[in-house]
This record gives C-alpha cells, structure tokens and sequence, in this order.
C-alpha cells in the first residue's frame, strides 16, 4: 500500500493525493493551484501520475483547490468513478463551469495581446465531460464499497456545504489499515453548519494545516467587528468593499448582514450588492440543503424564513450592471469575488475605491502568498490594477475570525480525536507553518511530504 502526494504538499493549493491499495488507484481530490498567473504553468504540468489509470476519486469539498484540475483530469484520460456527497456535487458543477469560462477568457485576453498558440488550461466543454465521471453519492457516515474489500465513509467536515473528511479502510490483507483524509477541517461553534465530525481509532491522517499557528479571535467579536467596520465606512460616506470567496462565505456574510440589520448592530438600511454570478447561484445550492443545517438554522427554511435574503439585497448577475456599481460613490456594500483578488469583479470594484478615504476595505478570510489580498493586507501603499498604480487610501480591514478553517487549537483537538494515529502526513498549509503545527503534535510519526513524494504505508 502506497501514498503519494501530488498537490498542497509544501503549499496551501491544489490538493491531490493518490492511495494505491489491494490493486485500486484511489486518488482523494484534484484541485488547482491558487495565488496568481505564475501557477499556470504548475496546473497544466503533468499529475505525476497517469491519469488513466486511476480507479475512483473521492471529492472531498467543491473549493477550486480541491476539484479545480477534474475536467484536466479527464481530458487526460481519467475514466474512473468520481464519488462526492450530493451538496459537493452540486457546487462543483457551478465552480467547474465557471473555472472553464474563466481559463477560456484567459486564453482570449492572453491572445489579444499577441501570445500566439496560448490555449486554456481547459474549456467549458471539458468541465461538461468531466460531469459524466461522477457516480455514486456520498452519504455521511454511510460506508462506500471501492472493490477489491476497500470502503470509504464520508463525514462531515463542516468546511462549506457538504463537505467531508473521508476514511478508507483496507482490507484485511493489506493491514486493515484505517487512513483518514481530512479535506479541509471547519471551524467549529458557526452559525449555519453542523462541527466537525471525527472518527476514532485512525491508523494514518493525512490532515490540513493552514491555520496550523495561529488561533482566531472569537466568532462573536468578530461579527462585532464586522457590523463596526460597516457601519464606520457608511458613516464616513464611502463603500464597503469585501473581497468574497463565492462559496459559504458570501452565504455567512449574507446571513450576519441580515442579523446586523434585524438585531440593530448595524445602524442604518443597507444597500448589498452581491455581485458574483457564482455566489448567487451558489446561494440557490445551498437554499436546496436544509438539511445540512444546524438544527435551528433549518428551522428557519421549514418557517419559510430565508436566512441569506435581507430587505437591501441585490443581486448582480450581468456584467453591464456590475460595471454601473462603480459609479456608486457612498453608501453601497459591495460583494464580488475573488476573495483573494486574484481575478474577477473585485479587482474592478477595488480600482474604483481603493483610493478614497471614506471608503473600506473587509478582508474576511484567508489569503495566500502573493495575492493582491495578501498585498493589502500587509500594508501595501499602491497596487497595480488594469495597468495602472492605485493608491491605497482605503482603511484595510482584517477579520480572520469568520475563516472556514479550524484554528491551531481546533486541528490540535481534531487530531486527538482521531486516537493514536501511528503516521501523520501535513499537508494544505505554508511549510514554516507545518512545522510549527508538527512540533505540537504527540505520540505520532510527523512527515511533511514534498511534491509528488510517495510512502508505503
């Protein structure tokens, strides 16, 4: 039985992990590599595997860094079964799609400006190929037969709608050995999804580790900084700008904006703008799934009572309306992704603002190396944007208590309850961060792989 790692090993992106047990090929997602145009050449760089002779693939989440590389994947002759819960599904056909549209504009523009032969990463039609590859859902805690006497059994993760980490078991003739793929692990006590759920007695963990040195600030003061740092921008007479990730974090904004406003936090009627085709749509996804609730927000739904919809919302879908946001000059709460500003509508709505002092910048989530999130937040005095160099007026704001990720003390705990597992592979984090979050960890063999780095297990 051997691992292999072929992504987010050394680096917080492109997660993709190969299991080779009792003679199936089981790769665990296949993400892309985030943070900027100089991981182009990264994503379209062999897997380190040929992807043809892989069996199954267990989608943990639908963020890009773990499902972005599928329709390359099947382009390449990947013909296996792809198995992920019905929610992950759902979501990953909307952030497929809209990744082809993106790698295809990419192309077009890169064209333009005489780079002859530059072709996208993948199309649309790949992302449509690449859905007839999906088989059998995923049900949490409702063990999934691989062949060959290998199960797979999802548990939530509680990191965006349906997302899981997922535990293989091999047969008894290969160990009997239980290997735990963390996905990406939630961070526990939010308000709409249910806490991690963990199973005991692991054998092998393969765990994420990108708040793997730092603890965040509570969730409460964090909503209370939130509706603060809205209401001073408003008061001043400028806009809020918030760089958003398309997926459960514009739905959680939405839902302590509509808090705010109900409970007087916020202290006068806000205009949000949600201008991301891809988080409107998403929000629609997440509207099908009640059920993966806690138990009080899916009472909101049976009530009839949204809790992502507030009287001042509107949402954005064409570019033509997007493009007259910018024309707004106070009073306006502008949503758009990405939310590490690497591409998208914010980087618009960031040239327009960023200048002024009235206006606000809300950076609520993580933000890699070399993002033009990154930059702000570490203090840059202009960027360049279009061409052009913006000076940085704009009060930056940095909430890091929403992130959808467990804090160091939550991996620590998550860890525990696994039991005692006898290897520990991290991975999905920056590589000082791993070691400090290794050296914390007890009674297990630690190993940072680097990339394309196999084990027998």
């Amino acid at each position: 039985m051997k691992l292999s790692f072929h992504g987010a090993a050394q680096g917080v992106t492109g997660s993709c992990n190969l299991l080779e047990c009792a003679g199936r090929r089981i790769l665990v997602d296949c993400g892309m590599f985030q943070g900027g145009h100089e991981l182009d050449e990264e994503n379209a760089a062999p897997f380190g595997f040929e992807p043809d002779s892989i069996d199954i693939l267990l989608l943990t989440h639908a963020h890009l860094d773990h499902c972005g590389r599928i329709p390359l994947l099947v382009r390449q002759g990947f013909r296996g079964e792809i198995i992920t819960t019905a929610a992950s599904r759902e979501l990953a056909r909307l952030v497929l799609l809209d990744s082809a549209h993106l790698h295809e504009e990419e192309a077009r523009r890169q064209s333009h400006h005489g780079k002859a032969g530059t072709e996208p990463l993948y199309g649309v039609l790949d992302a449509l190929n690449s859905f007839d590859q999906f088989g059998r859902i995923a049900e949490f805690d409702a063990p999934i037969d691989l062949g060959h006497g290998i199960t797979a059994t999802f548990h939530d993760a509680g990191h965006i709608l349906g997302s899981a980490s997922v535990l293989v078991e091999a047969p008894a003739a290969e160990g009997g050995k239980r290997i735990l793929f963390s996905g990406d692990i939630g961070n526990a006590g939010r308000p709409l999804l249910r806490d991690p759920q963990i199973p005991d007695r692991v054998d092998v963990v393969v765990m994420e580790t990108t708040y793997g040195d730092r603890n965040h600030r509570s969730l409460n003061d964090s909503v209370s900084e939130f509706h603060d740092a809205v209401n001073d921008t408003l008061n001043r007479g400028g806009n809020v700008v918030i760089p958003t990730f398309a997926l459960e974090r514009a739905q959680e904004l939405l839902f302590y904006l509509r808090e705010g406003e109900a409970r007087h936090a916020i202290d006068r009627d806000l205009k949000v703008f949600l201008d991301s085709p891809m988080a409107i749509s998403a929000t629609e996804i997440f509207r099908h799934h009640p059920e993966a609730y806690r138990p009080e927000v899916t009472a909101l739904f049976e009530q009839g009572r949204d809790p992502f919809r507030l009287p001042g919302l509107h949402m954005v879908r064409e570019a033509s309306e997007s493009m007259k946001l910018n024309e707004i000059r106070s009073g306006a709460v502008l949503m758009a992704g990405s939310g590490m500003c690497t591409g998208g509508r914010v980087r618009h709505h960031l040239r327009h603002n960023l200048a002024h002092a009235d206006c606000s910048v809300i950076f609520v989530g993580f933000a890699a190396e070399g993002t033009l999130a990154r930059i702000l937040i570490d203090g840059a005095d202009k960027v360049k944007l279009f061409g052009d160099w913006i000076p940085v007026r704009a009060r930056i704001y940095t909430i890091n208590g929403f992130s959808a990720h467990a804090d160091r003390d939550e991996l620590l705990d998550w860890h525990r309850a696994t039991g005692k597992p006898g290897t520990t592979f991290l991975v999905h984090g920056e590589p000082e961060v791993a070691r400090k979050f290794g050296k914390a960890l007890k009674g297990t063999d630690v190993t940072i792989p680097a990339p394309h780095q196999s084990f027998t297990l």
